[in-house]
């Protein structure tokens, strides 16, 4: 099963799942470490034993007759033998073998015993396995014509029953506590994971709650950490959602304001036109009709120029800003000539790169010539300056017109906001687009008064690329 199947499942299966298994693997390696134990356990417990039938039999070795005598405790090596629940063996020999008493082909030591330390060891004897103790100690006297260091090596082996019946006691008393607090351990996982769940299903129910008009953003106080960047990132795709239906809402607006008045004078004055017998006069109000609708239609082409500021993909890349107003204001050269206005470039730096879309910031910077332009009087003068100020890029269109009072600048960029000083026709939504454009783009628009308190500076300031 590949990831994305796995990630299909609900988070309480899928932690399920996964925290099971590795609970059982778990309990499989403390069950292997359990049976560990226990075997030592068992071994260092009855490996006294053996060592307590060694210690009889050495006490009862004698050398006095000149040979190797030894009087076996048979009383303790029957106690023994029921204790450990099998078959006892025993071997006394010198180490050099020449006398044997006992079960002579017991397995003899893996190799040469320290002197007076017992070593215990596995074996195998007549096929069934064994546990076989060993001890090496001195004798008092060389037996018959034995030179070098006579000792004598005991060896005493019992079968494994009785350690095997007490490590599967040990095991099988552990693997029912594990399996107990498996259950256990289960239960409480899944009534953990539950009720760690329940703020979910109350963010799902309240979300299935909501109007379809509902676009507040959803409350993170009772959210847990884990998934409250996620509900963060839903309420950030909300506030846009209420920002599109804001921008839908507002150009309804922006039509029914605008559009209601001209299209109301135009039914009026062509229904003139349609009763005036005289030629002339006809002729004036047709002319008076193209005159509104070309006012009409600039409004229009405004406010949607405007819904599409507030409310386009903004996909934007790498462009050069002093390119960029150089092309825009050559385009503007044969409107400002037929006024007679000076209409120049100064950029302060070769080329300047900042991140935005082409299209909309062309169409600000339009605006701001546009007004520029038809404010400005007769042999006026505009200027575009292009500079660089901290991370941003600043174009700023700068003319020698009537501006703006001082006290109403701050309300230059609202909707079809016109100063008080302004007679020539207008809609009121040209710097209204450049605002818009400018704060899509992370940005912003500032207006002062121009050189010496005279005409309108109007600048916006786009990031820088990178």
């Amino acid at each position: 099963m590949n990831i994305q199947a796995w990630h299909r499942f609900s988070l309480r299966r899928t932690l399920l799942l996964v925290l099971v298994p590795g609970m059982l693997l778990l309990v499989a390696a403390e069950l292997w470490l359990t049976w560990r134990t226990s075997v030592d356990a068992a071994n260092a417990a009855y490996d006294r034993s053996l060592l307590g039938a060694i210690k009889s039999i050495d006490a009862n070795i004698s050398t006095e007759s000149g040979g190797l005598a030894v009087e076996l405790p048979y009383r303790m090596l029957e106690f023994f033998e029921l204790t450990a629940s099998g078959q006892v063996y025993y071997r006394v020999a010198t180490e050099d073998g020449l006398v044997e008493i006992g079960n002579a082909d017991l397995p003899a030591p893996r190799g040469p015993l320290a002197t007076g330390r017992p070593e215990f060891t596995d074996a195998v004897y007549y096929g069934a396995p064994i546990r076989i103790g060993s001890y090496a100690r001195r004798l008092n006297r060389l037996l018959g014509a034995q030179t070098g260091e006579p000792r004598v090596v005991i060896q005493v082996a019992e079968t494994l029953g009785s350690r095997q019946e007490f490590t599967r006691a040990l095991v099988l008393q552990s693997l029912g506590r594990d399996v107990l607090l498996i259950v256990a351990g289960a239960s409480m996982l899944a009534v953990v994971i539950t009720w760690a769940l329940r703020p979910l299903g109350r963010l799902r129910s309240e979300v299935q709650a909501r109007a379809p008009q509902d676009v507040a953003p959803i409350a993170t106080e009772n959210i847990p950490a884990d998934v409250r960047p996620l509900v963060e990132a839903m309420n950030h795709h909300v506030m846009r959602h209420r920002k599109l239906i804001e921008a839908r809402r507002h150009f309804i607006d922006d039509a029914s304001h605008q559009l209601r008045t001209p299209l109301t004078t135009l039914a009026t004055t062509v229904g003139f036109a349609l009763r005036e017998p005289d030629a002339a006069r006809m002729r004036e109000a047709l002319f008076a009709v193209k005159q509104q609708l070309d006012e009409a239609v600039r409004q229009t082409n405004q406010m949607l120029s405007l819904a599409h500021a507030d409310s386009a993909e903004l996909a934007t890349q790498p462009l050069d800003l002093v390119a960029l107003a150089e092309a825009v204001t050559r385009e503007w050269w044969p409107a400002a000539r037929d006024k007679g206005i000076d209409l120049g470039v100064e950029p302060a730096c070769d080329t300047l790169s900042v991140q935005a879309h082409p299209e909309l910031l062309k169409e600000a910077l339009s605006n701001l010539l546009h007004n520029a332009i038809r404010y400005t009087p007769h042999e006026g003068r505009v200027t575009v300056r292009v500079e660089r100020r901290e991370g941003d890029g600043v174009v700023t269109v700068v003319d020698n017109g009537p501006g703006i009072p001082s006290d109403e600048l701050p309300r230059a960029g609202e909707r079809f906001f016109r100063a008080s000083n302004v007679t020539l026709a207008g809609s009121g939504l040209g710097l209204a687009i450049v605002r818009s454009v400018a704060q899509r783009h992370g940005g912003g628009m500032q207006l002062s008064l121009g050189p010496q308190d005279q005409g309108l500076a109007v600048s916006i300031a786009i990031p820088v690329a990178g």
